[in-house]
C-alpha cells in the first residue's frame, strides 16, 4: 500500500505520520502542496498542524492549495483520503467533508489524552476495530469544535457517516466527555461513499505503548485490511 502526505506550510505531524505509516509497511510518498502531480497512490494523508498559520480559518488556505485539486480527483476515483486534526479541518473547507470546526468552547488550545467512541466500523478506516469499541488516543488543536446544521446533521446520522464520538472511558457519550464542544460529541466523520474520513484525534501519536499508548493502530491496521481486500 502507497500514500501520500500532503505537505503544507506550518504542518507540524507529516514527520510523525510518516514514521507511523513506515512501521505498518505503508510506503509514503511526501508531496508539496504547490505541485500540481499526485503520485499514483492508494491513500492520501492530510497531517496535522497549523497550516499557513491557520490564517483566515483553520484549513481555508490550504484548502486552496494546487495540490488540493488532484486531492479531490483522488477521491472521485472512489479512493482514500485520511485527514487528520488540520487534516479533517482542510476536508471541511474544500467541501470534501460537510459541516464545519469552530473555536474549542472553552477558547483554549487542548492537548490530553481522550477517549473516543467507534460508531460505524464499516468502514476502510475502521474495518479492524470493534463497534462501540472505546479508543484511547491524544488531541492537540484549538478548533476541534465540529458544527453542522440540524438538516444536514440528520443525513450524518441517517447515513451512518459518524465514525467517532468522544466519551469516557467507559464508553459514555456525554457533555462531561466531551473535550471541545462539539456537537454530539462528533470527533470524526466521513463522506457519504466512506472513503474521506476526518478526525482531531490524532492516531500517529498512538501507535505504539512507547509513546504512552497503542489504540491508533487499529486504524493503521483497518487501512492495511482494506489495502489487502
Amino acid at each position: 500500500m502507497k500514500a501520500a502526505v500532503i505537505v503544507f506550510p506550518g504542518s507540524n505531524c507529516d514527520r510523525d505520520i510518516k514514521i507511523a505509516l513506515k512501521r505498518f509497511n505503508i510506503k509514503p510518498i511526501m508531496v508539496w502542496h504547490n505541485d500540481t502531480f499526485l503520485p499514483k497512490v492508494d491513500l492520501v494523508i492530510l497531517p496535522g498542524g497549523f497550516s499557513y498559520g491557520d490564517y483566515l480559518r483553520c484549513g481555508s488556505i490550504a484548502s486552496k492549495s494546487k495540490i488540493m485539486s488532484e486531492v479531490i480527483k483522488h477521491t472521485k476515483k472512489n479512493k482514500l483520503v485520511l485527514g487528520i486534526c488540520n487534516g479533517f479541518q482542510i476536508l471541511v473547507e474544500s467541501g470534501l467533508l460537510p459541516g464545519v470546526l469552530m473555536r474549542n468552547h472553552n477558547l483554549k488550545f487542548i492537548c490530553k489524552n481522550i477517549y473516543v467512541k467507534v460508531i460505524n466500523n464499516k468502514t476502510p478506516f475502521t474495518s479492524k476495530i470493534k463497534k462501540n469499541e472505546v479508543l484511547k488516543i491524544p488531541i492537540a488543536h484549538n478548533e476541534g469544535n465540529y458544527f453542522i446544521d440540524k438538516k444536514n446533521l440528520k443525513k450524518l446520522k441517517t447515513n451512518n457517516q459518524i465514525i467517532l464520538q468522544y466519551c469516557n472511558e467507559k464508553g459514555l457519550v456525554n457533555k462531561e466527555s466531551n473535550p471541545n464542544g462539539s456537537l454530539i460529541n462528533i470527533a470524526g466523520i466521513t463522506n457519504t461513499t466512506f472513503n474521506v474520513f476526518g478526525l482531531m484525534p490524532h492516531p500517529e501519536r498512538a501507535y505504539d505503548s512507547l509513546l504512552g499508548g497503542d489504540n491508533g493502530k487499529y486504524i493503521f491496521n483497518s487501512l492495511l485490511n482494506y489495502g489487502r481486500n
